[in-house]
């Protein structure tokens, strides 16, 4: 085969790796996603402990990401990580919080070089930990909040895949992010706020305010996105892990969420306070 005659074949093989790839995403998106609702509407010990798995695993890929995949470091993160979700399920919040800073001081302290990362990398899965018990925890907005933020992160994504895709246009960050185009980023934006008119129609929350919260939420998604990014360009990462078949890893599949979770719950405190987070971010 000529150098010619593998151009066209190589132009004709991409376009069906791509669709191949879209369809092991919908796949796997059709069996995690009704998992995940339904074990957050459970709640309880099942949530959390679905959270801290989470966790872990993200601390583990980015430890990977760093070059600092060291079994020992994992293994005090991991644990860390662990007991603090054990805290959380029996109800001791402010234990959970004293293991999980004893755990970062660990972290930083042994890590043998890159501290700094390591230290970074505990945090980002301890605050994502952090922010998905708490938001649950409230018993009368708590589902309603985390389906919110769910339905938020997932449309922003979907929608501006399918967006991007579909118009092309100026990339939005091309040195951090070479696929994602401004036309991708309205598209998910966009989408995010129809998300929060279907809460306002089911009388979840009033308009006006969960507008404003899908937009900022829908930013923040799109920025979690783009950090991790960053950083597997830093260490010249593809992907964090392979464990999501057609999706990567976990940090791949959720970086727009601990962003947006991270910042929803922040602002649920601030109004609701530790056991009212879900009504602080959904009632206005």
């Amino acid at each position: 085969m000529t150098e010619n005659d593998a151009a066209p074949a190589a132009a004709e093989a991409a376009p069906e790796s791509s669709s191949r790839n879209l369809l092991m995403r919908v796949v796997v998106a059709a069996v995690l996603i009704p998992l995940a609702v339904a074990i957050a509407y459970a709640g309880g010990w099942l949530w959390t402990a679905l959270v801290t798995a989470a966790a872990i695993g993200l601390f583990v890929e980015w430890l990977a990401v760093v070059g600092l995949a060291a079994l020992a470091l994992s293994i005090r993160g991991g644990v860390a990580l662990a007991i603090g979700g054990i805290c959380f399920a029996v109800g001791r919040i402010d234990a959970a919080l004293i293991v999980l800073a004893i755990g970062l001081v660990a972290v930083a302290a042994t890590a043998p070089d890159r501290r700094g990362w390591a230290a970074a990398g505990f945090c980002y899965a301890a605050a994502a930990e952090i922010a998905s018990v708490l938001l649950r925890l409230d018993p009368v907005k708590g589902f309603a909040a985390l389906m919110f933020v769910f339905f938020i992160v997932w449309v922003t994504d979907s929608g501006g895949y399918f967006a991007g895709r579909g118009i092309g246009g100026p990339k939005l960050w091309p040195s951090v992010s070479p696929k994602k185009t401004w036309a991708g980023a309205v598209g998910g934006f966009a989408t995010s706020l129809a998300v929060a008119c279907g809460f306002a129609a089911f009388d979840l929350g009033r308009t006006v305010p969960l507008l404003v919260s899908a937009a900022i939420l829908s930013v923040a998604s799109q920025l979690g996105d783009l950090f991790e990014s960053a950083v597997k360009r830093r260490f010249g990462v593809k992907d964090s892990s392979h464990i999501i078949p057609g999706h990567g890893g976990l940090m791949d599949r959720l970086d727009g969420f601990v962003a947006a979770v991270v910042l929803a719950a922040v602002f649920g405190f601030l109004r609701g306070g530790a056991d009212g987070v879900g009504r602080g971010l959904m009632v206005w």
